[in-house]
């Protein structure tokens, strides 16, 4: 009777968790993914780990390598393009073009308006062939930066996105790659809310519709295979009291055009109507002043170390957040700046962590003399 007694507490315990968290809305597409980029919580996926093919969503991680080239001098915005034989025979692919042929030099600039605003698959392999010579090349370097980040489930096979055995990724993987180009490559985000793009007099619109339905969103890329399905990574970005706030949205496997653009808005205003993002800590700014031995002054600064800290939670519930902190005593200097000594542990009213934070000097803290050091050592001991 007591395990008996003691199972149903538990279950009961855990049924009343999950009543507290927010249900997303039912999606209609096989996997998705939304992400919070303020706090880094992911509020909701069904299926984001399950691999499946990521049509032109590929084309993030081929706009990544090239704008690494870019930051790195090894092309740039002006330099002109030759149309290889290979790029041209994407025309005889069926996939998204941006009609450009063998007679032609675009500039680094056009073709990146081409492969990211028309999806264009001839521009992405003359972008490709630019940075590393080959597409074999080129598709070693996607490789290479997916196993860096740890995107487990993520495979290139081509720069493109069609169909290949063996080319796959996840919702939560493309998540991953799709903040890496907004968080590493702010100045080159803007490409992705253009919204029309001509070349050699063809107009193109941008296929993710959502540019031209919600005002918060700025971005991402659209992707389509017989294979796929519909897919769109949609990005929002909303200006609150506390800070800026951007949504990520991940859908995968839509049955339309309309429905993964339908299924996107649905998601990203269940995560701005049902969740709060609450801004923690800034960065540079003393969490706590706690005594310091041995040192030229007498207490030191303690904080996070870069950036802003949020924590997302349901509607309502930032008062009731808790900050625990646990530190190193005692401190002895000498102490460097950004040296960690402790954590910053961060709950919800049920005692559940949302956040672990290192708990860092903030301003360094020298050696003190002879004597300031004798005299400390002196008053350790008699503690």
């Amino acid at each position: 009777m007591k395990r008996l007694f003691w199972a149903c507490a538990l279950l009961l315990v855990t049924v009343l968790a999950r009543a507290q968290v927010p249900q997303p809305p039912e999606i209609a597409a096989r996997q998705y993914l939304l992400l919070d980029l303020a706090s880094g919580q992911v509020l909701a996926e069904r299926e984001a780990d399950t691999p499946a093919d990521p049509a032109s969503l590929t084309k993030l991680m081929t706009a990544y390598i090239v704008f690494d080239a870019i930051k790195a001098k090894k092309l740039s915005l002006e330099q002109e393009v030759p149309v290889s034989t290979r790029a041209w025979a994407e025309r005889k692919g069926g996939g998204s073009l941006m009609f450009i042929d063998t007679t032609m030099r675009p500039k680094v600039d056009e073709l990146l308006k081409g492969m990211i605003v028309q999806s264009g698959n001839d521009a992405s392999v003359a972008l490709a062939e630019a940075v590393a010579g080959s597409l074999d090349a080129f598709v070693a370097l996607m490789n290479r930066q997916a196993q860096a980040w740890g995107l487990k489930n993520t495979r290139f096979r081509n720069v493109t996105g069609l169909t290949e055995a063996g080319h796959q990724s996840t919702a939560r993987d493309i998540a991953t790659l799709a903040a890496r180009v907004i968080a590493d490559h702010p100045d080159f985000y803007a490409y992705y809310s253009i919204r029309q793009y001509s070349y050699n007099n063809i107009r193109q619109d941008n296929r993710n519709m959502l540019l031209g339905r919600d005002p918060a969103v700025d971005g991402m890329k659209t992707g389509y295979t017989e294979s796929a399905g519909y897919c769109l990574v949609a990005s929002a970005v909303r200006d609150l009291p506390n800070g800026k706030r951007r949504l990520l949205s991940v859908v995968m496997g839509a049955t339309s055009r309309d429905a993964r653009a339908a299924e996107s808005q649905k998601l990203m205003n269940w995560g701005w109507q049902a969740w709060d993002a609450v801004r923690l800590f800034d960065a540079g700014k003393p969490v706590a002043a706690v005594p310091v031995w041995k040192g030229t002054v007498a207490q030191a600064s303690l904080g996070v170390g870069s950036g802003a800290v949020f924590v997302t939670v349901p509607r309502g519930e930032g008062t009731k957040l808790r900050t625990l902190i646990e530190r190193t005593d005692p401190l002895v200097a000498p102490l460097a700046q950004g040296q960690r000594v402790g954590t910053i542990k961060v709950v919800n009213a049920a005692g559940a962590p949302l956040a672990t934070l290192p708990l860092q000097v903030l301003e360094p803290v020298p050696l003190a003399g002879m004597l300031g050091r004798a005299w400390d050592a002196l008053r350790l001991w008699i503690q």
